[in-house]
């Protein structure tokens, strides 16, 4: 079996803990995947510099695409790209997704990984929802998303901010099907 290709989404919502806990469990398990890439919006740029105070972002070994790059192998189907998580997903991008809105190289690739019938994981960040944010989150379901709220477990008594977010990346690992070594309930 082909490792995977996946393609990560950062967008401006808050949370670039998450992305960053992600890219670095992706890092550990290169074994698993062929090609990684990373598209980001400006607003998830912002967000990073103001909630990690660097801009790390750039540090990691993986394919980087402007927001903009609609020539982005993933923005095709035939490119074979079978995992796409958009970790934080903010309600914008979920609404646009969900309407089928393909204004950009995030909502295209969302796009193309739904009417493909691959693996699209969106970790939506905000709080409380609205009833729009509600129908956006089940019209992609029905489609064939995977809705993995920004919620963590505290079960395995986490003690930085970073173990926090691992509690929810692990689970996102979990649903795109890579395997990693986490806490396990019960065990």
């Amino acid at each position: 079996m082909m490792p995977n290709k996946i393609v990560v989404a950062i967008t401006g919502a808050s949370g670039a803990v998450y992305a960053k806990v992600l890219l670095d469990k992706l890092m550990q398990v290169k074994d698993q995947w062929h090609e990684l890439s990373v598209v980001m919006s400006n607003n998830a740029k912002e967000v990073w510099q103001t909630e990690l105070n660097n801009d790390d972002y750039k540090n990691y070994d993986v394919k980087y695409f402007e927001k903009n790059d609609f020539s982005a192998p993933f923005a095709s189907g035939s490119a074979k790209y079978n995992i796409m998580i958009v970790a934080p997903c903010s309600m914008g991008t979920l609404g646009r997704i969900g309407s089928g809105v393909s204004d950009d190289l995030i909502t295209r690739a969302a796009d193309v990984v739904l009417k493909e019938r691959r693996k699209l994981i969106l970790m939506v960040r905000e709080t409380p929802y609205n009833l729009i944010h509600i129908k956006n989150m089940e019209t992609v379901t029905l489609a064939g998303g995977i809705i993995c709220p920004a919620t963590p477990s505290f079960y395995s008594q986490p003690k930085t901010v970073e173990d926090i977010a691992a509690t929810v990346v692990d689970r996102v690992l979990d649903l795109a099907g890579i395997d990693i070594k986490c806490f396990r309930w019960g065990k």
